[in-house]
């Protein structure tokens, strides 16, 4: 890749929102990754149409490391459809997961998800955030491209197409795509719905907190982990954890 070009901190995020607020997926991410170049990441959870941004990246940007936060909750399915995706599309993709296993997790704690809010948030922070935190770090990450929609959360409804979360840049190429506009990209180039697709299971994370869904149902209410249906990844640290990064030079 070619040496990143600087965007500064301060940059003018509706300037670039203006520019970019109309763009296709493709031409976003050429731009993103003309700016930033090798300290441009993706971002995947192989879920049920991962399959789009990875291609897109596989198009465009095929050089760019693709972070997937691995919880050791998958399904195995997932894990198997992740393996397809790699060898097929070629990605340069980093597993994360917790410091801790997910079988100490539970022998010292307990199962955290069944623990209320508060065991819920201690869950997402040891299995999800923190993970992805520290790949953003040690990969040196200054933006990050997510395959969010704006139809799938009341918080992805109010993004934009490029963001700043926690000091980063966030790109979201797909964001005003609607779930039409996935199904004809995949049936364009042939891609393959997460295997568990056709059960019912449209929005896929950790099976113990997974349940499928029928047509006449939102895919995020197959998402059962606490009150949110945000992984946890996606929303912008606390004011605390916001700070000791800060401290800690991030």
């Amino acid at each position: 890749m070619e040496a990143a070009v600087a965007v500064s901190v301060d940059s003018d995020l509706e300037k670039e929102n203006r520019a970019h607020g109309a763009s296709s997926p493709e031409e976003l991410i050429e731009w993103a990754t003309a700016t930033f170049g090798d300290s441009l990441i993706g971002s995947t959870s192989f879920g049920a149409t991962s399959a789009v941004m990875l291609h897109l990246i596989h198009r465009i940007a095929p050089e760019t490391p693709i972070v997937c936060v691995d919880t050791g909750y998958l399904f195995p399915e997932t894990y198997r459809f992740a393996k397809e995706l790699i060898e097929r599309l070629r990605l340069d993709v980093r597993f994360y997961s917790a410091r801790m296993s997910a079988a100490r997790q539970e022998a010292l704690y307990g199962k955290l998800w069944e623990q209320g809010e508060e065991g819920v948030k201690r869950y997402l922070q040891i299995n999800k955030v923190e993970p992805m935190q520290r790949a953003l770090d040690e990969l040196g990450a200054r933006a990050w491209m997510a395959g969010l929609r704006s139809e799938q959360t009341e918080h992805r409804s109010g993004l934009r197409r490029v963001e700043r979360q926690d000091g980063r840049i966030k790109l979201h190429p797909i964001l005003h795509w609607t779930a039409e506009e996935v199904s004809e990209y995949m049936r364009e180039h042939e891609l393959p719905y997460h295997p568990m697709f056709e059960q019912g299971y449209r929005s896929i994370g950790d099976h113990h907190s997974t349940i499928p869904t029928t047509a006449d149902m939102d895919p995020r209410d197959g998402r059962i982990l606490g009150k949110t249906r945000e992984c946890g990844l996606h929303l912008p640290l606390t004011k605390e954890q916001d700070q000791s990064l800060k401290s800690s030079g991030l």
